[in-house]
């Protein structure tokens, strides 16, 4: 099958890498989604060339490259800004579930054969020809996330594969999942703890990105695999259903802390700044009352934060109230104290707790009067908390 050139293949950097390798084609994510007319991010090519072949040909034609994955065959090519995975061909000689050792090939078929999924085992020349060794177009175009051959065989060969097949459930899945995947997973959820965390990460955020991950969510649960994720809270998928009914866009964080609001920061070894936010927008504290006055909306904006009252809106205000809300949240200042310490040095306060009360009592004032209290106003007040 042939198909029309895609944009990203007319690139100068593109066309230049792939002269320089000769005999490469594209796979996986760039074929699945050219041919889904999704839009195309990492670009990786398969080539029957050995890495030193691959190094020798783009240092001729002075094509930058880093060796970063030798072992596993892959280079790094990067030219006028467009950055390429190239990979040997490679067959398995050696899983244990986590990690493989490798064998390289030049028959396309062996590497074919040892891929995830059908859709992912799909190759482009560079004349725009699809080559499908396994039987995975039609899967593509038809959205059927199926195993290329045994779906036992392929997650023991990487457990990691178990939970990719329901995030690419979630995001390519268009008929019922495949029985017999299901059943495989389902075999093999005790080897899930055996995951570095990070990877799980990657995974569920992946899933949660879906434009609508609930069904996908729903399935997990049924196979016994969420739960040896995350703690699913018992209005977990009630939950993220209805924000995914109001939310302008998708949100993996704000997703999670729906879907399971304890726990799975250290479970999923979260970064300090997504541990920050997932802790504040499941705080139970300020506490978030959706049904309020605007004054008091305008209190939480300041303790919160734009970001995390949009948070908390979009998970615990009635549908009803959001629009409202969120439009308040929108005109919201991100006012700030127009006093400092520096005013209570000058006003000859002694520095510590005396100016840290003073600026308490003026902050309070100032919250008090709506935050329309003028500089002068809390510069008045705030000599007189000094006094």
């Amino acid at each position: 099958m042939r198909i029309e050139r895609p944009d990203w293949l007319l690139r100068p950097a593109v066309q230049r890498i792939l002269a320089a390798i000769g005999d490469g084609r594209f796979v996986g994510g760039a074929v699945r989604d050219t041919l889904l007319g999704r839009p195309v991010a990492d670009l990786d090519l398969a080539t029957p060339a050995t890495p030193d072949q691959v190094i020798a040909r783009l240092q001729v034609a002075d094509i930058q490259m880093i060796p970063t994955g030798l072992k596993h065959g892959t280079v790094t090519a990067m030219a006028e800004g467009d950055t390429i995975e190239i990979t040997s061909l490679r067959r398995d000689v050696e899983t244990d579930g986590r990690h493989a050792v490798v064998a390289f090939t030049d028959d396309w078929h062996e590497d074919a054969a040892r891929r995830d999924f059908t859709m992912n085992a799909l190759y482009l020349d560079a004349d725009c020809v699809i080559w499908d060794p396994v039987g995975g177009l039609d899967d593509c175009l038809a959205g059927r996330v199926q195993f290329v051959g045994d779906p036992v065989k392929r997650i023991e060969e990487d457990v990691l594969r178990l939970l990719r097949f329901y995030r690419f459930q979630a995001g390519y899945g268009q008929s019922a999942a495949d029985p017999a995947a299901r059943a495989a997973c389902r075999a093999m959820t005790d080897r899930i703890p055996t995951l570095a965390a990070e990877r799980v990460r990657v995974e569920l955020f992946k899933l949660l990105e879906a434009p609508d991950p609930v069904p996908t969510l729903d399935l997990m649960i049924e196979d016994g695999v969420l739960t040896e994720i995350i703690p699913v809270a018992p209005d977990g998928i009630a939950r993220i259903r209805a924000l995914i009914a109001i939310e302008p866009m998708p949100d993996a964080l704000r997703r999670l802390a729906a879907l399971a609001p304890e726990a799975s920061a250290e479970r999923l070894k979260l970064s300090t700044k997504d541990r920050t936010r997932l802790a504040a927008i499941t705080a139970k504290a300020p506490i978030f009352d959706a049904l309020a006055d605007d004054k008091a909306q305008r209190r939480l904006l300041y303790r919160l934060g734009k970001s995390i009252y949009r948070d908390r809106v979009l998970i615990e205000a009635p549908p009803d109230r959001v629009p409202a809300l969120l439009a308040l949240a929108e005109a919201w200042p991100n006012s700030k104290l127009p006093v400092g310490g520096a005013d209570a040095l000058a006003l000859g306060m002694k520095e510590g707790e005396p100016v840290g009360n003073a600026l308490a009592a003026v902050e309070q004032f100032w919250i008090d009067s709506d935050f329309a209290a003028s500089r002068e106003n809390c510069l008045a007040r705030l000599k007189e908390a000094g006094i």
